[in-house]
């Protein structure tokens, strides 16, 4: 009988000391979660909660840019050279995507607009996880991509399809080396001019035209400041911003002589210029090859794309302002200097041979004959050499070269739509005993006169 009170009071006493420590327990677990939770709240009031706001009031807030109207470019008679038009684009709000939801919008969106997922989510990296504004996408989408984007809508939370300023030229290859063409901002370009205003994926003039006038072509953006409930959808405008549209500039250019000059060149590698010899207003500047600058109004440049602008021909090289020897075009230059030295009147007649030895060197003439006795205006209708080389002795090497600088020769041309010109070279002494270490010679006077040497 005593054994058994004892071993009673033994399981008492154990179930006393177990309902002891869960109690114990449960009052540190709680002590735990709370500090916890408290700590946690405490960091993100007092820490994040700045930024968890502003990130609050993004979600509130959104910014609508609107486009300005970029300037259109004429020629001299008001015929239409540049202009713009509007083909369809979607856009994202990247701060409207988490990454429960991002995992069906990328695929979907990947599918319909044929582009790689990865590339999209590059686009809204650029933009930042967090903005507010608008990134696009896609650009120049087709009837099909529209219809579908519009069926999934409901599957597509904060995509929208815009209208987009897409730069069309209607003369093409005839009008590009002095127009040039307008293209996305690369990185580089929108690092250095973003404090001009730049965004990403705005368009910049990037040749001639286009590029020399882009501040007075380019305008402002505009935009609103909208207030939209949970679900995106816009309940007022805080703000309002009308983009300003940009100016519209009318060329010296004559389209009909531009078109003439493009005709008359054919499929010649070379180049025209039409001057008004009276103020010195460009009519017309055509070089071949050339090239459509409405390949870069496309979204992205097909292989086929970038071999017909890169190939062995150069055409988007200007070769009216491109440095290369002037050949018989030099004629009239030395004609000039012979006429206004006195040395040699308009009824000057030399005879011409097949070859000259000047200086102990041959110099020959182009048909190896000669055209026998010349005056100036059949010496430049025969383009004859020996002719020329004979003036060249006669009027010295430091007036033709006087006279070479006279025309412009070694400057720039002062085309205000220029914007990467060399000036090229007029040699003399100097310049050869400095580059050569010899003194200026007559065959050098004789081979200038014909726009050849150096």
């Amino acid at each position: 009988m005593a054994i058994l009170p004892s071993f009673l009071s033994i399981q008492k006493n154990t179930r006393t000391v177990g309902r002891g420590s869960q109690s114990l327990f449960l009052i540190l677990f709680t002590l735990l979660m709370t500090s916890g939770i408290g700590a946690r709240l405490a960091y993100l009031q007092i820490v994040e909660g700045p930024k968890l706001k502003e990130r609050a009031e993004s979600n509130r807030i959104r910014i609508i840019t609107k486009q300005p109207e970029r300037g259109n470019i004429f020629d001299r008679n008001g015929k239409l050279l540049a202009t713009t038009r509007y083909p369809r684009s979607v856009y994202l709000w990247p701060m409207a995507h988490t990454q429960p939801s991002w995992s069906v919008v990328g695929p979907l969106l990947s599918k319909i607009l044929e582009i790689p997922q990865t590339e999209i989510e590059e686009d809204i990296k650029k933009a930042g996880e967090n903005s507010s504004t608008l990134v696009r996408i896609a650009r120049n989408l087709t009837d099909a991509q529209v219809t579908a984007l519009k069926e999934y809508e409901s599957e597509l939370p904060g995509v929208e399809i815009n209208t987009e300023a897409v730069r069309y030229y209607p003369e093409g290859r005839v009008m590009a080396h002095i127009i040039g063409y307008t293209r996305e901002l690369t990185a580089e370009q929108l690092k250095k001019r973003r404090d001009e205003g730049y965004r990403l994926g705005d368009v910049i003039g990037q040749m001639g035209v286009e590029k020399a006038y882009e501040k007075t072509l380019r305008g402002e953006w505009g935009g609103q400041q909208v207030e939209v409930d949970g679900a995106g959808r816009p309940l007022r405008v805080l703000g309002e911003k009308p983009a300003k549209a940009g100016n519209d500039l009318h060329l010296t250019i004559d389209l009909d002589i531009q078109r003439a000059a493009e005709k008359a060149i054919g499929r010649q590698n070379g180049a025209i210029v039409a001057l008004n010899p009276n103020n010195g207003e460009v009519l017309a500047m055509v070089s071949h090859p050339t090239f459509d600058p409405n390949i870069f109004s496309k979204p992205k440049l097909s292989q086929k794309d970038w071999e017909t602008i890169q190939n062995a021909e150069h055409p988007l090289v200007n070769r009216a302002l491109s440095v290369f020897p002037p050949a018989s075009t030099f004629k009239i230059v030395t004609t000039t200097a012979a006429l206004e030295s006195g040395k040699f009147s308009p009824n000057t007649v030399l005879q011409t041979y097949g070859y000259l030895n000047i200086g102990g060197t041959r110099f020959g003439e182009w048909n190896h004959a000669g055209f026998g006795p010349l005056g100036f205006v059949g010496a430049m209708q025969w383009s004859s050499d020996t002719f020329f080389y004979q003036i060249a002795k006669g009027i010295g090497g430091p007036t033709l070269i006087e006279w070479t600088r006279k025309y412009g020769f070694g400057e720039k041309t002062g085309f205000d739509f220029v914007t990467e010109e060399y000036k090229g070279l007029v040699p003399d002494d100097k310049w050869k005993r400095k580059r050569r270490e010899m003194p200026w010679t007559v065959g050098d006077t004789v081979n200038m006169s014909i726009g050849q040497g150096a």
